[in-house]
């Protein structure tokens, strides 16, 4: 008796554990556009004590950056997303790679390199959402 009391009364499915609407690459493209805001900076500034508070503003970023991609790869995208788009796991592993680069790195042209990663995962991202 106790068991049916308790039963659940509806059965629910969901594809993702939370609405989709929280998900979106513009997080991860913020915080990589930071970083090469940062790095863009950097060049123009040899005061050793800007610089080192650019380098932890840089990393700090391109930590969320990636925080942001991993999410999308772990919760948002799911196996017929990466049926669809076979290219999807390398796509992620050259991003998160990318962003890991672009947080050592001063140049310019890492960040910008992880911005088209990025904005490649985002035009996926959406084709999925129209599906």
């Amino acid at each position: 008796m106790l068991s049916r009391l308790f039963a659940p009364k509806v059965k629910v499915s969901a594809h993702c554990d939370l609405p989709c609407g929280v998900y979106d690459p513009a997080q991860a493209r913020i915080e990589a556009e930071s970083v090469k805001a940062v790095q863009e900076k950097m060049q123009a500034n040899d005061d050793p004590q800007y610089q080192t508070r650019a380098i932890v503003i840089k990393e700090q970023r391109a930590e969320l950056a990636k925080h942001h991609v991993s999410v999308l790869w772990s919760d948002y995208f799911k196996p017929p997303h990466f049926e669809s788009y076979p290219q999807l796991h390398q796509l992620v592993n050259d991003t998160l790679k990318a962003l890991s680069a672009a947080k050592n790195s001063s140049d310019p042209a890492s960040g910008q390199k992880a911005l088209d990663l990025i904005a490649e995962i985002d035009r996926i991202f959406w084709e999925t959402k129209k599906a």
